[in-house]
C-alpha cells in the first residue's frame, strides 16, 4: 500500500492543486501538509478528514487500492492495511473497500491516546469489543469506560470520540458499515 503521503500528493496533483492552495482550503498551513506528503508525519483522522473533505473524498476511496480486482476471503496478518499509526493505529481488512459495505478494522489506542477534542460524526453504525485495555468512548453527552469483553454500538451520526485513560494499550476489534475511512 502507499503511503498516506503519496496518496494525497497524487490526489492533490490530479485535482490541479498547489500545496499552498489545498493548506488554504483546509485551514492548515502549507508545512503541514508538506509534511505529510513527505512521510514526515502520519496525519491524525480528524485531520485527514478535514482535508480529505476539500477534495471531495471519503476515506473508503482515499484508501482504496487500485490494484488488483481479484476478490479476497483471507488475510494474514501481514496483508492487513495500515491506515493509521501513531498513538492510535488502525490496520484494516482489506485494501479496497470502494465496492464493500463493511470496514474492519484492529485498532490499537496508546496509553493516554485519544481522538481528539472535536467529536467525530459521519454517515454510517459502528460498534466494536475491547480485546484489551480500557477505552472510553462518548456518544452525545454519553461517557462509558468499557474494559476487556465489554462492546459499544450506535448510530456514527451522533458526536462521539474515543480515548484510552489506562496505563496500557488498548486493542479493539470494530466494524463500521459502510466503510467511513
Amino acid at each position: 500500500m502507499e503511503s498516506i503521503g503519496l496518496r494525497l500528493k497524487a490526489l492533490r496533483t490530479t485535482n490541479g492543486l498547489s500545496q499552498r492552495r489545498l493548506a488554504g482550503l483546509a485551514g492548515v498551513s502549507n508545512a503541514t501538509i508538506s509534511l505529510i506528503e513527505h512521510g514526515r508525519t502520519d496525519p491524525s483522522l480528524g485531520l485527514l478528514k478535514k482535508i480529505l473533505d476539500c477534495l471531495d473524498v471519503s476515506f473508503a476511496d482515499f484508501f482504496a487500492s487500485s490494484t488488483g480486482s481479484d476478490e479476497k476471503f483471507f488475510y494474514s496478518q501481514d496483508e492487513l492495511s495500515k491506515i493509521s499509526s501513531g498513538p492510535i493505529s488502525y490496520l484494516q481488512v482489506g485494501s479496497d473497500l470502494s465496492n464493500s459495505q463493511l470496514q474492519i478494522l484492529y485498532e490499537r489506542y496508546r496509553p493516554g491516546a485519544d481522538t481528539g477534542q472535536s467529536m467525530l460524526s459521519h454517515d454510517a453504525e459502528e460498534g466494536g469489543i475491547i480485546l484489551s485495555g480500557r477505552l472510553e468512548v462518548t456518544v452525545g453527552e454519553q461517557v462509558q469506560t468499557l474494559s476487556a469483553g465489554d462492546a459499544y454500538r450506535f448510530n456514527s451520526k451522533l458526536p462521539h470520540r474515543f480515548r484510552n485513560p489506562g496505563n496500557e494499550d488498548c486493542l479493539i476489534v470494530s466494524a463500521c458499515t459502510p466503510p467511513s475511512f
